[in-house]
């Protein structure tokens, strides 16, 4: 029987309705999952005006209501973690440890994905009788959701869904930037521009690695006393006005030995900021650009003296079956906050407040929640 439920439906030109969709059952290699929490970050506001007609959300949490005949590993009732990057397990880049940039189904929407062959992705998900797309091939801002069993990771039942549901984009790009591309270790030198929810999980993920200093910049109090309390070691407001960052530099130095940080994390996703992590760390040193800048920028080549590397994590080069566990593990022994970086939680009649409140900077994270 197909399963009837609400679903925020994006019409393409930046606007949004809410209306009833249809699922159809699970093949053989899926599951229909029942969304009981789903974040909001800055990818599923641009993702309504990505030209056309789709259900958004790519960080969810829920429970397998129903699996298809070929599953084995996991059962109804199960509480899992979406994971937007969906891995094959079977092409090159999977093969070499490197899930996250899988070479089927890393970075495109449902309806053109090599997944396709089966009647969920995109026919299993119907608006007015037709096939729509959903975000990431998981479309978390809906009652329910079709996912290949590849997209969910099993969590422990004692992870609040609201919780749980952040970890599948914001908390998984800021920690596993921290402990798999930087491989930040203890007495490191830690710099994070931007405080929201990404920056706020490299800074916990350097606390846990034992970094130290952790230094925090924002433009906003508020973020800066979120990011003392996730374990910033220092606070330096900034000027926004200040692109070049002259002053911070000099702070930052003289916080460092006089050398810069070992590593800096740009975490704003604002396009004269993409320079900026070059300009903070020492000779030897490592930028990272987490916040996906698109735009075209341009680098003084006098930045990268000496040794300096650049380079931008997708997704903190997730491998979702190994680091998922890994950050609840954290979670659970009381070294990782996920319940503090939820600042407020809304129906899916509120999405709109919800955008609305993460763009003026309100909330670290907020979450949709469903009944």
């Amino acid at each position: 029987m197909p399963t009837l439920c609400k679903a925020a439906i994006t019409r393409g030109d930046g606007t949004f309705f809410i209306d009833e969709i249809e699922i159809g059952e699970p093949a053989s290699d899926e599951v229909l999952v029942k969304i009981k929490a789903s974040g909001i970050c800055h990818t599923d506001y641009d993702s309504l005006g990505w030209g056309n007609m789709m259900i958004p959300g790519h960080e969810g949490a829920g429970v397998i209501v129903k699996c298809g005949e070929g599953i084995t590993n996991l059962k109804e009732g199960d509480h899992v973690i979406l994971n937007w990057a969906i891995p094959c397990n079977a092409c090159y880049q999977c093969s070499s440890g490197h899930q996250n940039l899988c070479e089927r189904n890393s970075f495109v929407m449902a309806g053109n994905s090599a997944f396709s062959e089966g009647h969920a992705h995109p026919a299993g998900t119907l608006y007015q009788s037709k096939p729509i797309p959903r975000s990431f091939n998981i479309g978390t801002l809906s009652e329910y959701t079709l996912v290949k069993e590849s997209a969910v990771v099993p969590v422990s039942k004692e992870v609040p869904f609201p919780s749980a549901s952040i970890v599948g984009c914001g908390v998984m790009t800021g920690y596993g930037s921290v402990t798999n591309a930087a491989k930040v270790q203890a007495l490191h030198s830690v710099v994070v521009i931007g405080c929201g929810g990404v920056g706020l999980n490299v800074i916990q993920a350097a606390r846990i690695a034992g970094a130290t200093p952790i230094i925090a910049i924002d433009t906003r109090k508020s973020r800066l006393d979120f990011a003392v309390t996730f374990g910033a070691t220092h606070v330096l407001p900034a000027n926004a006005s200040d692109k070049e960052m002259q002053q911070i530099t000099e702070q930052v130095k003289s916080l460092t030995n006089g050398r810069g940080a070992d590593f800096a994390f740009e975490c704003t996703a604002i396009p004269e900021m993409g320079t900026a992590p070059l300009r903070l760390v020492r000779h030897g040193g490592m930028a990272l650009q987490l916040s996906g800048i698109e735009q075209e920028i341009t680098f003084d080549m006098r930045l990268f003296e000496w040794d300096k590397t650049y380079i931008n994590p997708l997704y903190g080069q997730c491998r979702p079956q190994v680091d998922f566990p890994k950050i609840i593990s954290h979670y659970l022994a009381n070294r990782l906050l996920l319940d503090e970086l939820v600042t407020t939680t809304y129906p899916l009649s509120k999405l709109q407040q919800a955008f609305d409140d993460m763009l003026s900077g309100k909330n670290a994270k907020g979450v949709i929640v469903f009944s």
